[in-house]
């Protein structure tokens, strides 16, 4: 076979015939053309089927700044239970000696169940022969060292923790000649290339900007020593608004703010105590007949608080730090501020001792975290909570303080029914008015334009 070839394409062919399996690297070595010819030399040859390139990866690991320390130091939750193994210690004594890691520690020994809390001391149940992902650890060490050599079960339980560990994908090209490849000859004269003419234009897969601050902020929360529940988008009127003392005749409760499922009522709303109990607060303090029916009407959830205090009253805490993230669903006219369905954040702290101190310095703490630093809270008024603030924030780009987070303590009337004994404090917000701060937009709409213009523009860190 004969045909014309550049010269470069000449040099690639020859090279290749002496040893048919080559990086871009080795091609570099033995040919002396540089990385730039290469790659084109290799593209023209592979559209005319004389040349093939297959591509491999392989995947390292190496410690991060966490999980440096860690293997220095110990994990946060081995050097937690070390301090319980004397005896229970205080929850100030543990936090004096952890700092930062007193959350991260705590939140995985009350997930496996190796510690329990009385009153404001914790105590050790067990004492795990072997901590999840310290074998990993050990094995990384100061290294960087190849997936094949790791314990993939025991490196997972790293990967989940912020700043463990640090993957590096090492990517390999070979290429080889094609059968035509191999039988052609190159010896006739050079062809023409169009140096002008314009390359691809590629963009890369990336997750959603909207994603990416929801990720951030589980992830933010999941750090504080927060648990994650879930719940159905779909709520009986019960949990979403009889629970939280929220009247049936209230506005809320009307078809210009909510979106009843049409024709579908609820069999079973709580326990026949809860139910007694919830319509006994309504009654006595709403001064109205409180009809169980329409408890029983379905909605699509207007906050994820349903799904807390369902939470909550079910399992009844003496201490908790729990969380809902999702989406809820408003009757209201979209603008450039509001949408019908949104994501929200809601959050709730149950303990002997918790007061509206804790839970700001728990919003002042998540806010640094994500990156917004001027806040200040400000008396408001919510049906459900009293105390009751709302978090403002500082908006560089409107040059103006914007509502933010509400937040307070469940009134007795929302707990009492349910059988929660402790205060518990709660927050909620819409995850995509942080999202517009960070991304620094005045509309919230530009979130689900699909504008591919903007969602390939805009940076991945804020």
């Amino acid at each position: 076979m004969s045909k014309v070839f550049h010269e470069i394409e000449k040099k690639i062919i020859q090279s290749l015939k002496e040893n048919n399996k080559q990086t871009l690297e080795k091609l570099g070595e033995s040919t002396k053309l540089s990385p730039d010819q290469i790659r084109r030399g290799i593209e023209w040859l592979r559209l005319k089927d004389l040349a093939v390139v297959n591509q491999s990866q392989k995947r390292t690991f190496r410690l991060g700044k966490n999980g440096i320390e860690s293997f220095q130091n110990g994990l946060p939750e081995k050097r937690l239970l070390k301090l319980l193994s004397n005896g229970p210690k205080k929850i100030s004594e543990l936090q004096q000696e952890l700092g930062s890691l007193f959350g991260p520690a705590m939140g995985l020994s009350k997930k496996n169940d190796w510690i329990e809390t009385l009153s404001d001391k914790i105590s050790l149940k067990t004492l795990p022969a072997v901590f999840p992902g310290e074998k990993t650890l050990n094995h990384i060490g100061m290294e960087e060292k190849p997936e094949d050599t790791i314990d993939e079960k025991d490196c997972l339980a790293l990967s989940k923790r912020p700043d463990f560990l640090i993957e590096n994908i090492i990517k390999n090209k070979e290429i080889s000649l094609t059968d035509i490849g191999k039988s052609t000859k190159v010896s006739e004269s050079t062809g023409a290339i169009d140096v002008e003419a314009k390359v691809p234009e590629l963009f890369v897969a990336r997750t959603h900007p909207l994603k990416d601050t929801i990720d951030e902020i589980r992830e933010i929360f999941v750090t504080l020593g927060f648990s994650e529940i879930i719940g159905n988008m779909s709520q009986s009127s019960f949990w979403n608004f009889d629970a939280l003392f929220t009247p049936q005749d209230h506005p809320a409760r009307e078809l210009q703010d909510t979106f009843f499922l049409d024709s579908i009522s609820a069999k079973k709303i709580g326990t026949p105590e809860q139910i007694r109990k919830v319509s006994s607060s309504h009654k006595k303090n709403w001064h109205y007949h409180w009809d169980i029916n329409e408890a029983r009407k379905m909605v699509l959830r207007t906050h994820t608080t349903c799904v807390t205090i369902k939470h909550l009253a079910e399992q009844k805490p003496d201490e908790a730090r729990v969380f809902s993230l999702g989406r809820v669903f408003r009757n209201e006219k979209v603008s450039y501020k509001h949408l019908v369905e949104f994501n929200q954040i809601e959050g709730v702290v149950v303990g002997k001792n918790a007061t509206l101190r804790d839970l700001m310095g728990i919003q002042r703490e998540f806010y640094k975290r994500i990156g917004i630093t001027k806040i200040k809270f400000w008396p408001t008024f919510f049906p459900y909570t009293e105390p009751s603030l709302q978090t403002m924030v500082y908006n560089e780009k409107l040059d103006k303080w914007v509502e933010l987070f509400g937040m307070g303590i469940f009134r007795p009337e929302v707990t009492k029914p349910l059988g929660i004994k402790k205060p518990v404090l709660a927050w909620g917000g819409g995850i995509e008015r942080i999202a517009m701060l960070k991304y620094n937009l005045n509309d919230v709409r530009e979130f689900y334009n699909n504008n591919l213009g903007w969602l390939r523009s805009v940076t991945k860190c804020q």
